[in-house]
């Protein structure tokens, strides 16, 4: 059997992550499982060169891998299984998964279940905005457009976390008193990030809402302008599809001890910044910042 590979490991630790998510189970497990996913991706030789070369020894010396996830890694190798995540699947109810959205109840859930036989809040999403769960008896516009509002605040808190978890596994994490990012430095993050991404030089990763054929497209970089440590990516909203966005609307989260900020970058459309890229919010500031420079290049 041929093994498989880093992609493949951390989409199975993934997506062992997503079900004990969906249970409710201790985060810090359901953390250990997205940190090993990340280390997967994140490592240059295939860790199956690892385990036939040094055990599974080999494997717990890679960051977030302990004694008992080298031993699933191990056997999802050997096999191409991973029992608990087959255990988590036979046990997995999306019915129980979609009550968790205020409005849906045990009997709406069953109807969309049945209907549109969906098994994720992502795809609940996907329904709610392309017509699909219209077609759901029980569900008026009113409704809809409560499930939308809901599903929103729901899965960005899961983005918000995700970027968090990402960005506490990179190294050299800077130190220092907690403080706003300064629009220069924002700015300067959302130029490295789309110069970076239209000429390819970033990792992409597949974003779990709006990305029903799980491509990997969405280019990610993680910076840093000290004391800030930085992640950007483009915006995966509803509202960013809507408008065609998607490749214009930057959101950085930012992180200084603890503390955590999140910013959208766009261009504006209008007024005496039009044609500039505007930190959201903070307009006022990206206004003195245009006429520093202006000042400085007379």
């Amino acid at each position: 059997m041929e093994r498989p590979s880093n992609d493949a490991i951390a989409e199975a630790l993934e997506k062992t992550a997503d079900r004990l998510a969906e249970r409710e189970a201790n985060p810090h497990r359901v953390q250990a499982y997205r940190a090993a996913a990340q280390t997967a991706r994140s490592t240059e030789e295939p860790l199956a060169a690892l385990l036939e070369q040094g055990g599974p020894e080999a494997l717990k010396e890679l960051p977030g891998i302990g004694e008992s996830l080298a031993s699933r890694i191990g056997g999802f190798m050997q096999t191409g299984r991973l029992l608990l995540l087959e255990q988590l699947n036979r046990e997995f109810s999306p019915k129980l998964l979609f009550t968790r959205v205020p409005g849906i109840g045990p009997e709406l859930a069953q109807r969309i279940y049945d209907d549109l036989n969906i098994e994720s809040l992502e795809a609940l999403e996907v329904a709610a905005y392309d017509g699909r769960l219209e077609q759901v008896e029980g569900f008026g516009q009113r409704r809809i457009r409560a499930v939308r509002a809901q599903l929103n605040a729901m899965l960005t808190r899961q983005s918000r976390r995700r970027a968090h978890r990402f960005r506490q596994m990179q190294p050299g994490r800077a130190s220092g008193t907690p403080d706003a990012p300064s629009v220069a430095m924002l700015l300067s993050v959302d130029r490295e990030y789309r110069h970076r991404s239209e000429f390819g030089e970033l990792p992409r990763i597949a974003p779990r809402r709006f990305n029903p054929s799980g491509k990997a497209w969405l280019p990610i970089l993680n910076a840093q302008r000290k004391p800030w440590t930085f992640t950007a990516l483009f915006s995966n909203t509803a509202r960013a599809h809507q408008l065609e966005k998607t490749d214009d609307w930057v959101v950085v989260y930012c992180e200084r001890d603890g503390r955590e900020d999140q910013y959208t970058i766009v261009t504006e459309t209008r007024g005496d910044l039009k044609n500039e890229r505007v930190v959201r919010g903070r307009e006022a500031e990206c206004r003195a910042y245009y006429r520093d420079r202006q000042k400085q290049a007379a």
